[in-house]
C-alpha cells in the first residue's frame, strides 16, 4: 500500500514539474517563450508578455527604406 501511494504521489509531482507545449503565436508558427533560441527571432509579444519566438522563414519581410 505505501508503494502504491508513493508512485502515486511521484506521478502527481513529476506531471506538475514538467513543463507543458508553450503558448501558441504569430499564426501558429512561433511560441511564447522567456527566452527565443539561437535560430529564432521576436518579432511581436505574445499577450501573456512573453515573446513571440519565431523562425526567420515564417517572419514577414521588412521593406528597405529609402531616404527621399
Amino acid at each position: 500500500m505505501k508503494l502504491l501511494v508513493l508512485t502515486l504521489a511521484m506521478l502527481l509531482l513529476t506531471a506538475h514539474l514538467t513543463p507543458g507545449d508553450a503558448q501558441k503565436c504569430w499564426n501558429l508558427l512561433g511560441k511564447c517563450r522567456h527566452r527565443c533560441t539561437k535560430k529564432e527571432g521576436v518579432y511581436v509579444y505574445c499577450t501573456n508578455g512573453k515573446m513571440c519566438c519565431v523562425k526567420p522563414k515564417y517572419q514577414p519581410k521588412q521593406k528597405p527604406r529609402w531616404l527621399f
